[in-house]
């Protein structure tokens, strides 16, 4: 079953193009890992939205692991304005 997570990040101004340049690097890292069909950068007025597919929930943990492992930028900090939204999904 194909699972899904979106997630909306609120960071400050000043930190808006960095943010959206943290968000295209751990996309590319999920692109990579296999079992994850799609990783895209989305952006609204207020937000940088990430937005990843995987073809089954074991892509998902073995996918957010090597992330992790990669010793990107994942943690919320003080450069955004507020807590971070994430939903996840699954195709019916």
């Amino acid at each position: 079953m194909k699972i899904g997570m979106v997630a909306s990040h609120y960071p400050h101004a000043a930190h808006r193009e960095e943010f959206i340049a943290r968000v295209h690097r751990v996309a590319e890292e999920f692109r990579r890992t296999p079992g994850c069909l799609s990783a895209e950068c989305w952006l609204s007025d207020d937000a940088v939205i990430s937005i990843v597919q995987w073809e089954s929930e074991n892509a998902l943990t073995a996918s957010l692991a090597t992330v992790q492992a990669a010793g990107l930028d994942l943690a919320y900090d003080e450069r955004e304005a507020r807590p971070r939204e994430i939903v996840r999904l699954m195709a019916s």
